[in-house]
């Protein structure tokens, strides 16, 4: 059961909007790396280039969106009081960008001192996120799976950040710690637990909310998140009493979470698949995009656990990196920004201007015929993306240009439903007629 919406206490516009914005241009970034290193940034998953763009995605496009997801649905969703969320969400925005900057630079140059402006500002940013959403989250009486399934998310990425402070206080100070270990932790805790939950949680209230199709079966919303992080904390604890050994256990607990995902993958598709309307919006087929990007991943790792051979090439680490953070995690944020961003500059545009006919309809601000352009070019990208994860000799370039192409049109589109609100207001205040 959906829990009612609570759009007065929805935050300012320009809050979660920051993040939005800077989302893209992060992507952007890592594509022109792509472009400019080729083949050498797809080498290995070690590859200090690889872990460098890997960081610019994960922390820059997929972190960042979240973040600001979260600031506006815990308010809107869980009724969750933000204390002075302007100036708590501009800090932690600004800690964020600065320190998924010096952390991949720190990846670049192997500078010490990087690492150390990394941990700094990475490690207050999430933190002061945690102590901020932390205490209103635990105090709310009726707790829906949307909300059970962020606090999970919340926990994973306290996990997440404690594990990746460790890892950057030892390229800082050359300590010596169980690295490849550690690293293996880190990832799992911040994709499948923080990316992977919080995913599932808010998919939960906006696929049958925006996508207008029937609500997740209750026994999937009561036990799927809960159980997938109890799988997570047993593979973590096994893997950490055998040193990361290969043996039965972990083997077993890895494709009980890969089916997991499975599971919410092909759940969420049978849900689009009987949506009341007929004709897909870009969103729906963002989200066709995320769910059958992950099944795949979740394959290619079962397939993997069952067949050890294939996982010595560097390719397989690659596929399943592209499959999950840019198959599933960014285009399920992309298709959510084409609901979201314009849902939120209606609504505020509505309580800031009283005359009726000014304001322009949810579909007005960002057109189908404007955003399935996009959606192609996203398409496209991650095609390529994928079969240069096989053949990076000859298709990291074109990929790296693909996905700059697809992130840039991505960041223009939000800039315009951007500048249609401001020029509404402006418009609205001065007494002038607007034309869509």
């Amino acid at each position: 059961m959906q829990r009612i919406l609570s759009f007065d206490q929805a935050p300012p516009l320009s809050v979660p909007l920051r993040f939005f914005l800077t989302a893209p241009a992060f992507a952007i970034i890592a594509a022109m790396l792509l472009f400019w290193y080729g083949p050498q940034a797809l080498e290995s998953r070690w590859s200090p280039l690889t872990l460098a763009l890997t960081h610019l995605l994960v922390l820059g496009f997929l972190a960042t969106s979240m973040i600001g997801a979260l600031v506006q649905i815990l308010p809107v969703v869980a009724g969750v009081h933000l204390p002075r969320a302007k100036l708590i969400a501009g800090t932690v925005h600004f800690l964020l960008a600065v320190g998924t900057a010096a952390l991949s630079s720190a990846f670049l140059l192997a500078q010490p001192l990087l690492f150390k402006l990394a941990l700094l500002c990475l490690g207050s940013a999430f933190l002061s996120l945690l102590a901020m959403s932390a205490v209103g989250l635990w105090r709310v009486p009726n707790v829906s799976a949307t909300l059970w399934a962020i606090r999970l998310a919340l926990i994973a990425l306290f996990g997440a950040v404690m594990l990746g402070a460790t890892l950057a206080s030892a390229f800082a100070w050359t300590f010596g710690l169980p690295l490849i270990e550690l690293t293996n932790l880190h990832a799992r805790w911040g994709l499948l637990g923080w990316v992977g939950l919080l995913v599932i949680g808010v998919a939960y209230q906006v696929v049958p909310m925006f996508q207008v199709t029937p609500l997740y079966p209750p026994y999937l919303t009561r036990w799927l998140a809960p159980v997938l992080f109890l799988l997570l904390l047993f593979w973590s604890a096994v893997d950490v009493l055998t040193r990361q050994q290969p043996n039965g256990w972990n083997t077993v607990m890895s494709i009980f979470v890969a089916l997991g995902f499975l599971l919410f993958g092909v759940a969420t598709l049978y849900l689009l698949w009987f949506r009341k309307r007929s004709k897909p919006d870009v969103t729906v087929m963002f989200w066709r995009t995320g769910m059958v990007s992950l099944i795949a991943c979740a394959a290619v790792w079962i397939a993997g656990r069952l067949l050890p051979q294939i996982t010595v090439a560097p390719s397989y680490a690659l596929l399943l990196g592209v499959l999950f953070i840019v198959g599933f995690g960014y285009s399920v944020i992309n298709g959510m920004f084409y609901k979201i961003v314009p849902f939120l500059v209606w609504y505020h545009l509505q309580s800031a201007i009283p005359q009726r006919g000014i304001v322009p309809n949810v579909k007005q601000i960002l057109t189908d015929s404007v955003t399935i352009k996009q959606f192609y070019a996203h398409l496209g990208a991650l095609a390529i993306l994928l079969a240069a994860a096989q053949w990076p000799g000859i298709l990291t370039r074109v990929a790296g240009l693909a996905f700059a192409v697809s992130s840039c049109w991505l960041l223009v589109n939000l800039i315009s439903a951007t500048r249609m609100y401001r020029r509404i207001k402006l418009c609205a205040a001065d007494g002038l007629a607007m034309k869509y």
